[in-house]
């Protein structure tokens, strides 16, 4: 067995090769000075002030979704937890009823458009020839019927002929005539074409016709349940085999992207917040994390009890490794909002910061000939943009780390390149509407 002494000496040995081998020294000698962005301390005298409010992360928007019809479930597609895109099937319903129908209102549109069409090319050509030749016809009797009328009538003049002669003869040319008459009115009316409110009434039944098709589409289009926005299905309502009747719910999403955060804010402070002003979110979830989002509503009816009125604050939502969201309803949070006097301040990009240890810290640089880095533990304030207010050992226009800190020691030697950042002043904007 080993001894005490020489369990005491091994790992004494391990520290120092540990700290031997990852000494900045060492790590500079090995992989040369690491490459880093910075930027300025910005000091400002115009900012207010912050205070910390006490709130709860919400959904932006959250939707019990139902069925529009009444319905057997064949398909049930999703399952708690699972992300869907807006407008993607939730469940569908038995449709095959349906189905029949609209082949059969198909086929009546059909049917009507071809009556339609019929009545919109009028006559054919032979169907023309053809009364024409009818009235042709017709005329030829009756002026051969007129003749013969003539000639009986020099007849009785004569005396040669019966009364009886004389009465079928004028009879046949009257008859004749009026056949004429009739075949020339039939004539006209082949060339002359359908009449407009013949065509009207077909053009009004095909269409019709083809709103019931629309119906029956409307229908059946609402027997597959959809996403109304993309999100997260947080309910499941429904099963395969399950009857569903009208309006019943089938599952329940909530949009997460942005997220919102709602606080309660007393009534003293109101007067002093504006829309779009930034944020500072804490999560006691998420101890390594710090989000900035910005004041989208102040609900203006408060509470009478507590004499607090809501304020929305929307941000940002990263997703984890896994694809799901970061930040998540339900979760407690604390805002900090700059409602108190306005107060000199020190501000630094938000990147520039490095969380997870007992205390956030920045890297302030060391200028020399060859500039280094050392970490400074500082307390965090109000957000202005993307900067952050620290308060701790730092002065206005000291340079520090944006990009490139994650993996920085103290004394690590640094090649320092300026960082493409707006100063906080070039990034307050009004509130836009989230769409």
């Amino acid at each position: 067995m080993i001894s005490q002494s020489r369990w005491m000496l091994l790992h004494l040995t391990v520290v120092a090769m540990t700290a031997f081998l990852f000494s900045p020294s060492l790590v500079s000698a090995q992989f040369g000075p690491a490459k880093v962005s910075v930027t300025e301390v910005i000091e400002r005298s115009d900012v207010a002030s912050g205070r910390v409010f006490v709130g709860t992360v919400e959904a932006r928007r959250h939707s019990m979704v139902g069925s529009a019809v009444s319905g057997r479930v064949v398909e049930f597609l999703v399952n708690d937890g699972d992300r869907v895109e807006k407008g993607q099937p939730l469940a569908k319903l038995l449709t095959r009823n349906f189905q029949i129908q609209i082949a059969a209102a198909t086929a009546e549109w059909e049917l009507r458009k071809q009556e339609l069409l019929e009545l919109k090319n009028g006559s054919r050509e032979e169907e023309v020839r053809q009364a024409e030749a009818r009235m042709k016809a017709a005329d030829a009797t009756a002026r051969y019927a007129k003749t013969k009328l003539a000639r009986t009538k020099g007849l009785v003049e004569q005396k040669a002929t019966t009364r009886d002669q004389i009465e079928e003869d004028t009879s046949m040319s009257e008859v004749t005539a009026d056949t004429a008459r009739a075949a020339k009115a039939g004539y006209d009316l082949v060339v002359a074409g359908t009449r407009p409110e013949k065509i009207a009434q077909a053009d009004a039944r095909a269409l019709a016709a083809e709103e019931e098709i629309n119906r029956l589409k409307d229908i059946l289009e609402k027997h597959t349940i959809t996403a109304p926005f993309a999100g997260y299905v947080v309910a499941e309502h429904t099963e395969v085999g399950q009857w569903i009747e009208s309006g019943k719910l089938v599952a329940e999403i909530v949009e997460v992207d942005p997220i919102e955060v709602r606080v309660h804010v007393q009534e003293s402070y109101i007067p002093r917040l504006t829309l779009g002003v930034s944020a500072r979110v804490d999560v006691d979830a998420l101890p390594n994390q710090t989000f900035i989002g910005s004041v989208i509503a102040i609900v203006p009816k408060g509470d009478e009890k507590s004499r607090t009125f809501p304020v929305r604050i929307a941000l940002k939502n990263p997703l984890q490794t896994d694809g799901t969201p970061l930040l998540k309803p339900g979760m407690f949070a604390k805002v900090e909002l700059p409602v108190d006097q306005k107060k000199n301040v020190r501000l630094v990009p938000k990147d520039s910061l490095v969380l997870g240890g007992p205390q956030p810290v920045v890297y302030i640089v060391t200028p020399g000939e060859k500039p280094t880095v050392q970490p400074v533990p500082v307390q965090l304030g109000i957000a202005v943009g993307s900067w952050i207010e620290v308060k701790g050992e730092l002065k206005g226009g000291q340079q520090v780390v944006v990009e490139g800190n994650e993996r920085l020691r103290p004394g690590a030697e640094i090649i320092a390149v300026p960082a493409e950042i707006k100063p906080p002043s070039a990034e307050r904007a009004p509130a836009k509407k989230l769409p």
